[in-house]
């Protein structure tokens, strides 16, 4: 039997991810032809590399292990709430550099984000272009013999990728869920209680084609990947994390499906700890900051970027140790945006 955790919170990356039991008997899903994980096999810092600094210094508590071990076992997304600056959008990036789960999927929600948008783009009028460019070579006749498959015109997207039959897991990050419409985290129920979905355009397209399959574009890579008969569904269910700033409530239909974790902003201790790994052992200076922050972070009005750029400018600059403590405790406040500010 696998131990527990699988995810350890250590930020040393290992294989751990194939030991994990069989999932519950109502969370298997047997997607297939079975794919392999991307970059399953390559360095650590080949799971994203604009991303490699926040998952190396990533700090887990012992909640947050436990929590992301829950949702790995169960095979339920995570939902993650909590201040600006807690490393909500981080711990995605540390759990699949740890176990190895390849780039991370990404999707930016918005107000005007869909369901579909996750799943896949289509796009009809590059489609006919190409259609009448192919009827122009044949003499004119328009439709005649149209070459130019949907799927040349249809990139899935990251929540469709995400769900493709993986060997190992992916990652995908759902950021800022609450800023959706009231519409999208229900949209977003059945998707991620069957591990499938269908895609329209190919389902219909599959009664042309031979054997039914149709090559597309998965996000994030230009490489194409075999979906039969215009339908989807996972193998490994995917490690999905929503990030949520508390801006809404959701249904209670769709947290009865989340384990949520909900992160608090950082004491001392943790304090010392996020800016060890980022910038070495807390001198005084810094501690003095690191008090000022914390007598500080309960009006909301600061993130700990906000307090890592304040040490980083007292250390990099030439001054006194009173100037320098002024300098940082004048600059602290505006050396972060606080609506995004996960660094760690």
């Amino acid at each position: 039997m696998p131990l527990w955790p699988v995810y350890t919170g250590t930020n040393e990356p290992h294989d751990g991810i194939t030991e994990l039991p069989p999932p519950p008997p109502w969370r298997d899903f047997d997607g297939g032809p079975v794919l392999p994980a991307p970059d399953a096999s390559a360095d650590a810092s080949a799971v994203s590399p604009d991303r490699t600094h926040r998952a190396e210094t990533y700090q887990a508590t012992e909640e947050t292990v436990q929590l992301v071990n829950a949702a790995l076992y169960l095979r339920r997304p995570l939902l993650v709430t909590g201040p600006p600056g807690t490393g909500k959008s981080s711990l995605v990036y540390a759990v699949a550099r740890e176990l190895r789960l390849g780039p991370v999927l990404r999707w930016n929600i918005t107000s005007r984000s869909t369901l579909h948008d996750g799943l896949y783009q289509y796009d009809p009028l590059s489609r006919l272009y190409a259609a009448r460019q192919e009827a122009a070579r044949q003499g004119g006749a328009e439709g005649a013999d149209d070459r130019s498959g949907i799927e040349h015109h249809l990139r899935l997207g990251p929540l469709g990728t995400a769900l493709l039959p993986y060997a190992r897991p992916r990652a995908l990050l759902i950021d800022e869920i609450d800023k959706s419409d009231l519409d999208l985290p229900n949209d977003l129920l059945n998707v991620l209680e069957e591990g499938q979905y269908e895609i329209p355009e190919l389902v219909r397209a599959a009664r042309l084609a031979p054997d039914g399959v149709a090559e597309v574009l998965a996000d994030g890579t230009d490489e194409r990947v075999p979906v039969a008969r215009g339908r989807v569904r996972c193998r490994a269910f995917p490690f999905v994390v929503l990030t949520s700033n508390g801006e809404r409530e959701f249904p209670p239909a769709f947290l009865r499906r989340c384990v949520t974790l909900h992160l608090r902003q950082p004491d001392d201790r943790q304090l010392a700890g996020i800016v060890r790994a980022h910038l070495g052992e807390p001198d005084a200076h810094a501690r003095t900051l690191i008090d000022r922050f914390l007598s500080r972070a309960g009006t909301g009005d600061l993130a700990t970027d906000q307090l890592l750029n304040a040490i980083y400018l007292a250390r990099s600059a030439d001054l006194d140790a009173d100037s320098l403590d002024r300098l940082a405790e004048q600059l602290m406040p505006y050396l972060g945006q606080t609506a995004r500010s996960d660094v760690f």
